[in-house]
């Protein structure tokens, strides 16, 4: 397995990932636990109000049915007269109409029932709802159980005798418990199936949206990791340079002196990797903003250039005055990283001694020209990967370079060197306020007459 290989593997299993990942079910969970009680209130409801509805609908019909055939009774010669019930809707179908008179010494007795006998209901059942829509003069609701032990719905309706003004009688309707259960049926079917999927959708869009809402996150640790992994890999070299030779400064071998200067390379090595992850964790993270600020950039480069340390190498300098709009910790960072690629690559293919570098400065672009085996452009991309600097580089170099660069609305290129070699071109953005001071300057130039 490779490193890389095995890098990715330990982050997909390592413990904050894992964390990261339950804490996503969690959110997807409670997500769609919340929309699975909110869906099924909501049904409840739905389901209860159209009971409800179903119920006094069933009710309505039936004191329709029943006053009507309570109007249409009447006394004539003090005996009650139906002729006017029998050809009537109102007695015709579903609810059945049964109307029951007083008998003197004997209860309510049936004188009528309507063409439609879909319950047959205990006439006592009956005689009881009647006799009490009697007493109290209004109209009675009930449940009961017909013969073979359904519900059924009674609804009573009294009239009054014509001559007496009295309570004579009473009419009475049955009505049906399961009227519009088909509907209802279907209506609780359709909340089933229509949560089912509701809440389906609300599992699937909480799992995005909490991933979303955990991409920052999810970020933040894998630029903890990439971190991590790049200290890692980039002060193992000079930790071990040191370590081995403090090992044979104790051995005694050659002596102390002769190691201090292996030992002084390691150290500044470590400090320039330092320096550098340091650097992109600045700029991955975002802890700051580029702070930038007008840059005499041709000094900055040739205070870089002083700081290089002596290593054979031949350096021109070619600095034109250039002002940017930039962050001068940032960008000496970049430009340092840039002259220790092309010393540690610049040399000539089959030539000894050390590389010959050309640092150019012109407008808001930094050149860094050597005579090294050159870069093809399309590797450029391959090159500021992480741990794919040839040679034994620092690995993140060009990589923090294209950063800074494009933190400073820039970028970095590379071309082929006439003669042999690379040339890598690091463009910052101009400094605004010479643009903006060019451009009153053309302006008032533009609004001065001749011979003013």
């Amino acid at each position: 397995m490779t490193r890389a290989e095995g890098t990715e593997s330990a982050r997909r299993g390592s413990p904050a990932r894992r964390g990261l990942r339950r804490l996503q079910l969690r959110l997807t969970a409670a997500y769609t636990l919340i929309t699975l009680v909110g869906l099924s209130c909501l049904s409840w409801l739905v389901i209860r109000t159209d009971d409800r509805s179903r119920e006094a609908a069933e009710y309505d019909e039936m004191r329709r049915r029943a006053s009507v055939a309570a109007s249409l009774v009447y006394y004539e010669d003090d005996r009650i007269r139906l002729d006017g019930l029998a050809d009537d809707e109102a007695t015709a179908g579903t609810p059945q109409i049964l109307v029951l008179e007083e008998r003197p010494g004997g209860g309510p007795a049936v004188v009528f029932r309507g063409s439609v006998q879909q319950f047959d209901v205990p006439a006592a059942t009956v005689a009881r709802a009647a006799r009490s829509a009697m007493r109290t003069e209004e109209t009675v609701r009930q449940e009961a159980r017909d013969r073979t032990g359904g519900g059924v719905r009674l609804l009573a309706v009294p009239f009054w005798h014509d001559a007496t003004d009295e309570v004579a009688g009473a009419a009475v309707a049955v009505g049906d418990p399961a009227y519009g259960s088909a509907e209802h049926r279907s209506l609780v079917l359709s909340l089933v199936v229509g949560c089912a999927a509701l809440t389906a959708l609300a599992a699937l869009t909480g799992h995005v949206l909490s991933g979303r809402s955990m991409r920052p996150a999810w970020q933040a640790l894998e630029q903890q990791e990439r971190l991590l992994a790049d200290a890692a890999h980039e002060l193992r070299t000079p930790v071990a340079v040191m370590r081995g030779s403090v090992e044979m400064a104790e051995r005694g071998a050659g002596g102390p002196e002769s190691h201090l200067p292996r030992i002084r390379r390691a150290a500044d090595r470590m400090g320039h990797v330092v320096e550098n992850l340091l650097t992109r964790g600045r700029l991955e993270a975002a802890v700051e903003s580029v702070r930038a600020e007008p840059l005499r950039l041709d000094q900055l480069v040739e205070e870089v250039c002083a700081d290089l340390p002596e290593g054979g190498h031949r350096l021109e300098l070619r600095l034109e005055e250039s002002v940017v709009d930039a962050d001068a910790a940032l960008v000496r960072v970049a430009v340092r990283n840039l002259l220790d690629n092309a010393v540690r690559h610049g040399r000539t293919p089959g030539e000894r001694g050390g590389a010959e570098v050309v640092v150019t400065v012109r407008g808001p672009e930094v050149s860094v020209a050597d005579r090294g085996p050159g870069v093809e452009p399309g590797r450029l991309p391959e090159l500021m990967e992480r741990f794919r600097s040839p040679g034994g580089g620092t690995g993140i170099g060009l990589s923090l370079v294209r950063r800074v660069a494009l933190a400073h609305r820039g970028g970095l290129t590379v071309r082929a060197r006439t003669g042999g070699g690379a040339v890598f071109v690091l463009r910052l953005a101009p400094a605004r306020s010479r643009r903006r001071r060019a451009g009153g300057d053309r302006g008032r130039d533009r609004g001065r007459h001749p011979g003013d």
